[in-house]
């Protein structure tokens, strides 16, 4: 299949990345908003570290059953009967597996508000006594936010499988707008506390409400079903297993990595999220901007058995992804100090504090590439509706993640450093990995092969070496140059000099190189630019 034929099938999922990426890039900021309240109000101390900790019991929650995994593992098959015309039985699958699952993480959310004393103790042994009973106070807080996520979840699902992307992306921004109000007025009475009766209302809001609007804007027919033996529900239930566990590994590790940081000093685990929220920034706005975006595409390919379409959208969707966050990772690297000293050195966040979140964030931006690609391509088994294989590849990682761990932290004194290091070592593994499978499991068509990935990788990485060069010796040049002002005013002036002067050389050689990703994102701007007139 010739490259303009792709183009054309691909249109609507490129236009639908950038409508996700924009839509994500705002949350991001909202983001990174949200950890500087935190940071200037309380901090990173016992008292974050607390906070931090909070989520790990409703996180584990989410990741296995209100996350992605649900919403995941619906859209094929609702997509299946969508496309073939059955819309009364789509909403059938939906209504059954919404009745079910809401009733069960329902339960299961009580339960953990009874265990969570003994949950919280166990899952961070080096925690002191005044720690953990505010760990799980603020746990019982949060628990019921997963009950919003989960019913927020499948109904986004829905709104996916339907091509509307807008109202999911905004429900994360309203979440965020949650805890920032929570640390702005509601700590003000409440303490830290506040942040989480912030992020309660917040997911209550955003994945709650706005969704509901917006289905019933579009229309939608749901009912109370129990009848889980229904086929297309069943389908969904045995999807989900696999599922779950595949696409919350990036979760997962952080999970696992708040328990081992329980034993370093205090600040170690808010230090580590600090770091790996940063990173998330780019990883969010590309590699799941466009997963999301793609993956509806892949589910209607898969259900049309176009294959030789499907190889190609995957390969325009890798080389966006990989384009996109290699120069990420050169100015995270880089400019991580600054970075950190921007979004959140204030009030009671301390220089000393800075430094522990940037050395953390350098370790993970190793990874973002990896953790990208890995988005895009574990959705591609999931069109294929093949949620075995990702769940193999990603415990056999997760058993080599561990070790790594206590060797990086413990043995070699690496620190959370040492832990951040490990998690992009174990991401770059799961990757490569089911990338060779992914490309073994989707049929071939009449021979038809799309052009291989190694040139476009191997320019791609001449560019990024050159942009990183670059990057280095303005950062080291401006560094001794800079007269010494406002210390937070002259990071963002280096951040800002150093990303527009190298971003442009590495469009530059990008484009002289004939990668035409550039011109991807030309387009992009110059629609922005347009929209904006």
């Amino acid at each position: 299949m010739r490259d303009s034929e792709g183009q054309k099938a691909g249109y609507s999922w490129a236009r639908a990345s950038a409508l996700m990426m924009t839509a994500i890039f705002a949350s991001r900021i909202l983001g990174m908003l949200r950890d500087t309240v935190i940071a200037f109000r309380f901090g990173q101390n016992e008292l974050t570290d607390a906070y931090r900790a909070a989520f790990q019991l409703p996180d584990l929650l989410f990741f296995m059953v209100a996350g992605g995994a649900l919403s995941s593992s619906l859209m094929p098959v609702f997509s299946k009967y969508w496309e073939q015309g059955s819309k009364d039985e789509a909403w059938r699958v939906f209504s059954i597996v919404a009745t079910v699952m809401v009733g069960i993480t329902t339960a299961l959310v009580l339960l953990l508000e009874l265990i969570a004393p003994i949950a919280v103790a166990l899952m961070f042994p080096g925690f002191d006594a005044d720690r953990l009973t505010l760990t799980t106070q603020l746990t019982r807080i949060v628990l019921p936010a997963q009950i919003c996520f989960l019913l927020g979840g499948l109904m986004m699902a829905t709104l996916y499988a339907r091509k509307h992307f807008l109202a999911p992306a905004l429900g994360p921004n309203i979440y965020n707008i949650g805890i920032i109000f929570g640390g702005l007025v509601l700590a003000l009475w409440l303490g830290v506390s506040g942040l989480a009766w912030g992020a309660l209302l917040g997911a209550f809001v955003g994945s709650v409400l706005l969704p509901l609007l917006v289905m019933r804007r579009l229309g939608s027919a749901f009912r109370l079903e129990f009848n889980w033996r229904h086929e297309g529900a069943r389908e969904v239930f045995r999807l989900m297993l696999p599922v779950m566990f595949g696409l919350s590994l990036p979760g997962i590790y952080m999970l696992i990595l708040r328990v081992f940081a329980s034993w370093l000093p205090p600040g170690a685990i808010s230090a580590l999220d600090n770091a790996n929220r940063q990173m998330q920034a780019p990883l969010g706005i590309v590699g799941q901007g466009i997963a999301l975006a793609i993956f509806p595409a892949l589910t209607s390919l898969a259900a049309r058995a176009e294959w030789g379409t499907l190889r190609l959208t995957l390969r325009q969707g890798l080389r966006l992804v990989w384009f996109l966050t290699a120069p990420a990772t050169v100015l995270l690297v880089v400019l991580a100090e600054d970075i950190s000293r921007v979004l959140l050195q204030y009030g009671k966040f301390t220089p000393a504090d800075t430094q522990l979140t940037a050395s953390a964030l350098q370790a993970f931006a190793l990874g973002l590439f990896a953790w990208s690609g890995q988005a895009l391509i574990a959705r591609g088994f999931f069109a294929l509706r093949d949620s075995l294989t990702p769940v193999l590849i990603g415990s056999a990682v997760t058993a080599l993640f561990i070790p790594l761990c206590m060797l990086f932290m413990r043995v070699l004194g690496w620190g959370h450093v040492g832990l951040a290091l490990a998690t992009s070592m174990a991401a770059t593994a799961q990757m490569v990995w089911m990338l060779q499978i992914l490309n073994r499991r989707i049929p071939r068509e009449n021979g038809a092969e799309p052009t291989p990935l190694m040139g476009f990788l191997a320019r791609t990485g001449v560019a990024t070496l050159a942009m990183g060069a670059m990057a280095w010796g303005m950062h080291t040049g401006l560094s001794i140059l800079l007269p010494p002002f406002q210390t937070n005013l002259r990071s963002f002036l280096v951040i800002v000099l150093v990303a527009t002067a190298s971003l442009g050389l590495y469009l530059a050689v990008c484009q002289r190189m004939g990668i035409r990703e550039v011109e991807y994102v030309q387009r992009v701007l110059k629609r922005r630019g347009q929209a904006n007139a």
